[in-house]
C-alpha cells in the first residue's frame, strides 16, 4: 500500500491564504523565524530589552491563528503576590492573556478566527505579546526569584565575576 503524497503545510492547516499572509509578514518585517514542527506553525523570534528575547509560535489551522510564547518559569517564591500581578496585567491585554502550563511556567496565549488574520492585525498581535513577556520580566523576576538572584549576586561579588545581568537589580541585591 503506498503512502499519498504529503500535502503542503498551507493545505494540511486549512487556510493557505491566512499562512501565505504569516510568511508574507514575517519576511516583510525582517524577524528571525522558521517553520516550526506542526504544519502551518511559524516560530517567530522577537528582540526584547529587559528579556533578551521572546519565542512566539503562531500555528494557523483551518479556523484560527493560535498565538503562544513562553515569559517566564514558575516561581520560587511570592507564588500568590507573582500570579496576581499577572492575572491584574491579563485585564489590560489585548485578544491575549497569561496562562500557566501544568509545571507552573508562564505563557502568553491567544487564539483568533482567521477571517480577520492581516498584516495590520500581526503587526499588533506581535506587539501585544512582546510587550507582555518583555514589560513585566524584571519586576516579575523580583517577586518570584529575589532569594536566588541574591544568592547568585552574593556569589558573584564574592569571586569577583561579572554582574552584567544582574545590574538591573543592584539596588535590590547591593549590600552596604
Amino acid at each position: 500500500m503506498t503512502e499519498p503524497p504529503a500535502r503542503p503545510a498551507a493545505e494540511v492547516a486549512g487556510a493557505p491564504e491566512v499562512v501565505g499572509t504569516v510568511e508574507a509578514f514575517l519576511e516583510e518585517c525582517g524577524l528571525q523565524w522558521e517553520r516550526g514542527a506542526r504544519d502551518g506553525e511559524f516560530v517567530v523570534t522577537l528582540p526584547g530589552e529587559k528579556k533578551l528575547r521572546t519565542v512566539v509560535s503562531l500555528l494557523v489551522s483551518g479556523t484560527a491563528l493560535s498565538v503562544s510564547a513562553f515569559v517566564i518559569r514558575n516561581p520560587d517564591e511570592n507564588h500568590e503576590r507573582f500570579y496576581r500581578r499577572l492575572l491584574r496585567r491579563n485585564l489590560r491585554l489585548p485578544g491575549i492573556a497569561y496562562a500557566v502550563d501544568g509545571a507552573g511556567d508562564v505563557y502568553v496565549t491567544g487564539r483568533v478566527p482567521t477571517a480577520g488574520v492581516d498584516a495590520a492585525y500581526l503587526d499588533s498581535l506581535l506587539g501585544a505579546v512582546l510587550e507582555a513577556a518583555d514589560a513585566p520580566f524584571n519586576e516579575l523576576l523580583a517577586i518570584g526569584f529575589l532569594t536566588s538572584m541574591q544568592r547568585e549576586w552574593d556569589w558573584r561579588v564574592s569571586r569577583g565575576e561579572s554582574l552584567r545581568n544582574l545590574e538591573a537589580f543592584r539596588g535590590l541585591l547591593e549590600h552596604d
